[in-house]
């Protein structure tokens, strides 16, 4: 059992971990919003031709970066385009300065920026704010979910038969090609799926009902921390493979009673492998 004076710092720093993500995700977003350019381009690729990076996501990781450093300059930082900062604190900051650039860079309106505070590796705090949604969601380890000012709760679990599942898929030819067998066998035994093209807001629409489930293969850290932590609190189970955690071979989130059938199935149909 943690002493008293354990527990208050452990709550205290989860209280100033969220203001700091909180203040962060807002600052990045309404930069992101505001200032899009008409001719937005892309800066890079990464994996692929397709798999881009704009000039807006390493303006936005830099804008992030510089705002952690500023409040706690001995945490650690690791970012989906280049950040990573050892750091002596044992905090570790984990950011996806725009997840869904594809759809940032085409205009569309899902995509988010997440940001995921970690202690000596568990995820203590967890913030997804999503511009065009106007919505901020947010999750403490230990003390529930929320949309904006709203408790998020996950949906009962129907059947598998009657889910509507969230997925996404790859930018490697050959991996969206497997990706794209796996619905194939799969659509037919669920009520539908549905693709956002972020994956830290189909794990937050898991958290809040819009999503009865949510998988998918080929997602890092910073895809997945802050909206995993917000599904979690939210009511839902994640994982990847049954009985590991999730990772990038798979996740997979829902709530108890449809996780399992789901996880089963979708390691009979092989999603953790290309």
């Amino acid at each position: 059992m943690r002493s008293p004076v354990t527990a208050t710092a452990n709550d205290e720093l989860k209280a100033e971990l969220l203001e700091i993500a909180l203040d962060a995700a807002h600052r990045a977003g309404a930069f992101l919003r505001d200032g899009r350019p008409d001719d937005l381009g892309v800066a890079a690729t990464k994996s692929s031709a397709v798999d881009v990076v704009t000039e807006m996501d390493i303006a936005s990781e830099k804008l992030i970066t510089g705002l952690l450093a500023d409040a706690r300059p001995d945490d650690g930082v690791l970012g989906e385009e280049g950040a990573d900062i050892k750091g002596s604190s044992g905090v570790q900051w984990v950011i996806d300065p725009i997840d869904g650039t594809v759809n940032y860079l085409y205009g569309l309106p899902s995509w988010a920026v997440s940001i995921a505070a970690r202690k000596d590796g568990e995820t203590l705090v967890g913030v997804v704010h999503a511009p065009m949604r106007a919505e901020t969601y947010r999750a403490v380890l230990g003390g529930g979910a929320f949309v904006e000012d709203r408790p998020a709760r996950v949906r009962p679990a129907p059947d598998l038969g009657l889910a509507l599942v969230g997925t996404g898929f790859g930018y490697l030819a050959d991996r969206r090609t497997r990706q794209a067998e796996v619905v194939g066998q799969l659509i037919a035994q669920v009520r539908d799926i549905r693709r956002g093209g972020s994956a830290a807001i189909d794990l937050c629409d898991v958290a809040t009902g819009r999503l009865d489930a949510y998988y998918e293969r080929g997602l890092n850290p910073w895809d997945y921390a802050a909206g995993d932590l917000i599904a979690r609190e939210a009511g839902a189970l994640t994982g990847g493979r049954p009985g590991e955690p999730l990772s990038p071979d798979l996740t997979v989130a829902a709530p108890p009673g449809l996780f399992e059938t789901l996880q089963s199935r979708l390691d009979e149909l092989g999603a953790w492998h290309d």
